[in-house]
């Protein structure tokens, strides 16, 4: 198997919702973007198939270096090797792929966070730095489209804390600040054991509510000259609101299952997304409220 045929296969086994974005793109970015997603993987498994710490350490310490050999035009990973025929043929920032490092490295460091303000440089390592690559292989004209990027990736990556709270605690993880549930008097225990209560309805109410800040940021943000370009990272941010919105409308019973959208849901999104790029839409819609 050559290194193209490896990261597309981890792009599509994944069953990630960031594969629907990439089906519309064109080959050379399609292709890149599945190099990005396949190397964002890889170092997140690093961390999230458990180990010894030093080891998981000395391995994301090979994948900086695999970086910097990167932008040297020297990688000897696979994965690495795509990534660096992405690099050249797009912007993609050394120090967003090495802040996605960074922000894995995080989960080794800590399991809980005290304030937002303390989980936000989490979220904007694991998630804005991914969304600061992709924008460079999307294209853009327009400088907000950076802070779109970021305010998109803060997004999907808090609708992903929220899904996962319950298996989240169980590994001995709590990404919601503890102000937070101290606030509505939620235990870390609660969360471990799936105490489904109304104190904890009302968490994740005010949380969800915080998602959707940044969703409306994001789209507040989102160039109207850009918006045509933009299309794969808009339908990025359309399936995760409607995954968000799920989350909401099932109440948040989050302990049931892992909430997720249909197959078909998600490519009804990806083509009105594309099509309203095509005339001119875009993703102006206002479906935030």
């Amino acid at each position: 198997m050559n290194a193209g045929q490896l990261v597309s296969r981890l792009t599509r086994q994944s069953r990630s919702n960031f594969y629907y974005a990439f089906l519309l793109l064109p080959r050379a970015q399609r292709e890149a973007m599945y190099a990005v997603y396949a190397f964002c993987r890889i170092v997140d498994d690093v961390v999230d198939a458990g180990g010894d710490p030093d080891v998981q350490r000395k391995t994301l310490a090979h994948w900086r270096r695999e970086i910097a050999r990167c932008f040297e035009g020297v990688p000897e990973e696979p994965v690495t090797q795509r990534l660096c025929q992405a690099v050249r043929a797009f912007r993609i920032p050394r120090a967003a792929l090495e802040e996605i490092i960074n922000g894995v490295e995080m989960d080794l460091d800590r399991s809980s966070y005290e304030t937002w303000e303390e989980l936000y440089p989490y979220c904007y390592r694991v998630a804005g730095a991914v969304g600061l690559c992709c924008i460079e292989i999307f294209g853009y004209a327009d400088p907000r489209a950076r802070d779109y990027a970021v305010n998109l990736g803060v997004a999907l990556q808090l609708t992903n804390i929220l899904r996962d709270l319950g298996a989240d605690a169980q590994q001995g993880r709590v990404y919601l600040p503890a102000e937070d549930l101290r606030r509505f008097g939620v235990t870390p225990e609660d969360l471990r054991l799936g105490r489904y209560t109304p104190q904890f309805v009302e968490l994740m109410e005010f949380e969800a509510l915080r998602a959707r800040g940044f969703y409306r940021r994001a789209w507040e943000t989102l160039p109207d000259a850009d918006a045509r370009r933009l299309f794969a990272a808009e339908i990025m941010g359309r399936i995760y609101f409607a995954l968000l919105r799920a989350i909401e409308t099932r109440r948040y019973r989050v302990f049931d299952g892992r909430i997720a959208l249909p197959v078909a849901t998600k490519l009804a999104i990806a083509l009105r997304c594309w099509a309203g790029a095509r005339l001119g839409a875009g993703g102006r819609r206002r479906e935030v409220a």
